[in-house]
């Protein structure tokens, strides 16, 4: 792995673990359904705009299309709206632990449902992985965590492993920025439903909200996207995910430094188990290196 591509690994995970502060910060100020509909619509414009700038059509491929509605159901509908709705009564720092769990509960639900084979580096990691989110979930419920803020955050990263899941191979076929502003179109409509029937639209404006909410947008919502797709192009999918092992680190961090939520031992030590667990399965996912014939 060159140094460009270890740049953009850290950037990528940076931006992506960024994220769940600035959601915590907009919904202390506007309704979150309302708010993730409102930011979908202005990044899937922004999106097509870019696309479309660079030469791409509106002709996808049949998997894409797939793609499309998929994630943008799963992953912006339900995964991040449950997200935004949680934090209301969670700390970023719980949504950001729950949510990196993302690759144990991919590779967990391929083993259980689609006859993959876990290596024993992979089973160790699955093991570390969920353990260190026992040991750190099991000393703040006890300390007053919020369940139905976790259950929210757990049923979000389970539906987001099952749009990940069902969606292998569904990558080719160019337009990539297209495919990406028109999930997050799909992820506006989806919610902005549920947003006039439930939530009362009352926004506080701050310089708060509004620079969090342009964060998001263009940050998370926009360059993690672009970054994490020029990385894959570079050095694999495989080689990339395993990037995800600094989510629970840089979600933590940020959410500390800038929210000044407290970050215990236990958390400490069940961040750095999530970590390793989190390596472990990617890295027995990694091919092995064939030496070359003399």
């Amino acid at each position: 792995m060159d140094f460009r591509a270890l740049l953009m690994g850290l950037a990528f995970a940076f931006m992506w673990s960024s994220a769940f502060t600035s959601a915590r910060m907009i919904v202390v100020d506007a309704p979150p359904l309302f708010s993730l509909s409102a930011r979908f619509l202005l990044s899937g414009l922004i999106g097509i705009a870019i696309a479309r700038a660079l030469g791409q059509t509106w002709r996808l491929t049949p998997a894409q299309w797939r793609a499309t509605l998929i994630f943008g159901v799963c992953q912006n509908g339900i995964y991040l709206g449950l997200n935004f709705v949680a934090m209301q009564w969670i700390e970023a720092s719980v949504a950001a632990i729950i949510a990196s769990t993302l690759p144990l509960i991919v590779a967990l639900a391929g083993f259980a449902f689609l006859g993959d084979r876990l290596k024993p580096l992979a089973v160790a990691g699955l093991v570390a992985g969920f353990g260190g989110v026992i040991l750190i979930m099991g000393a703040r419920l006890s300390g007053g965590l919020d369940p139905l803020g976790v259950g929210l955050c757990v049923i979000a990263a389970i539906a987001l492993a099952i749009a990940t899941l069902s969606l292998r191979g569904a990558s080719s076929g160019g337009n990539v920025m297209m495919v990406v502003g028109l999930q997050m179109l799909v992820g506006a409509v989806v919610l902005i439903f549920p947003s006039l029937a439930l939530e009362e639209i009352t926004v506080t404006w701050t310089p708060r909200l509004i620079l969090a909410f342009l964060y998001t947008t263009l940050v998370p919502g926009l360059a993690a996207t672009w970054v994490w797709f020029l990385l894959v192009q570079r050095i694999g999918a495989v080689r990339g995910a395993t990037f995800h092992f600094l989510n629970p680190f840089f979600g933590v961090a940020v959410a500390a430094a800038l929210l000044g939520e407290g970050l215990g031992p236990v958390d400490i030590l069940g961040v750095v188990i999530i970590m390793a667990g989190i390596l472990a399965v990617q890295l027995s996912k990694t091919p092995a290196v064939t030496p070359a014939r003399r």
